[in-house]
């Protein structure tokens, strides 16, 4: 009876994991918080710094400005520019799913950097689970094309999935990370909380 309640919670998690990649997730959530951002003082992570002008409060806000003084044609330019840089950023972006929880953001990154330039890494989800997920943005669309051939390597204990994203990685604004240690500290010990009944 321990083989069938095992089978059954095994199939349990994988409809658990198959009903998160149907979700319509956010990479874009200003919440999230990568870890590549905190660098001990030493360690080098293998990002690209990029100009990513293509998301930003300041990206939007200058570009309401200049906008508001120019005719109906510019703004559907401009619009067109914005919506080709996005695409393009998003043939050069790899989902990567079912990561082990031992693997660190950096080093995946050093694992895709062997495919070309990686420009921005992104690891999302529980880091105590499987229901670990990434995305990896490379500085061309070939590299991120030859990554798909890191579909079902076996890292950690994981196979893991890689596929092309259907989303960018937007950067994250600085005022949202942490400015201290404590602060560093405080956030890894505080918990996101939504849907919440009002009455408790």
């Amino acid at each position: 009876s321990n083989r069938g309640s095992d089978s059954k919670s095994e199939m349990q998690m994988k409809d658990f994991v198959d009903m998160l990649k149907n979700l319509k997730l956010n990479p874009l959530a200003k919440e999230f918080v990568p870890s590549s951002y905190y660098q001990p003082s030493g360690e080098t992570y293998h990002f690209v710094p990029v100009n990513k002008a293509s998301g930003g409060d300041d990206f939007l806000n200058s570009r309401k400005r200049r906008n508001s003084s120019y005719g109906q044609g510019r703004k559907r330019m401009n619009g067109r520019v914005f919506k080709a840089q996005r695409e393009d950023s998003i043939r050069r972006t790899v989902y990567v799913s079912d990561i082990d929880h031992n693997i660190t953001e950096e080093q995946l990154a050093a694992l895709f950097s062997s495919y070309g330039q990686v420009v921005d890494c992104r690891v999302c989800g529980d880091p105590h689970s499987r229901l670990r997920f990434a995305f990896v943005e490379f500085s061309d669309d070939y590299s991120a094309k030859l990554a798909l051939n890191l579909s079902g390597a076996l890292v950690g204990f994981s196979p893991l999935k890689v596929l092309p994203s259907k989303t960018a990685i937007l950067p994250v604004n600085p005022s949202f990370l942490p400015r201290s240690e404590d602060e560093r500290e405080m956030c890894a010990r505080t918990v996101y909380c939504t849907n919440i009944d009002k009455n408790v």
